[in-house]
């Protein structure tokens, strides 16, 4: 079996990614005073790594990842327009209280 470096290279960038985004996240809520403290890092690295392993995937030939990858980069892109709704909702509460 041999190993194509450059295909590792892809899928351990988008481990990294993943990784530096929920380390990142772990940190904010932390040192948040609420629960409203999710970094808008979060969705966009989740969205990123997502990519990165699509394309891995891809180069190692596994439909399984392919399809699985695209799913969570949905979930991400859905989760980033909910929150973006969220905020501009709390932003018009905050203005007319």
């Amino acid at each position: 079996m041999s190993i194509d470096w450059s295909a590792d290279l892809v899928g351990w960038a988008a481990t990294a990614v993943l990784m530096a985004t929920l380390i990142r996240q772990i940190r904010t809520q932390w040192t948040a005073d609420s629960v409203e403290g999710v970094s808008a890092w979060l969705f966009a690295g989740q969205m990123l790594a997502s990519v990165l392993f699509i394309v891995y995937s891809a180069l190692v030939s596994n439909p399984v990842f392919v399809v699985t990858n695209a799913l969570i980069l949905l979930t991400a892109v859905v989760g980033q327009v909910l929150a973006v709704v969220k905020r501009r909702r709390q932003a018009r509460e905050d203005g007319s209280a």
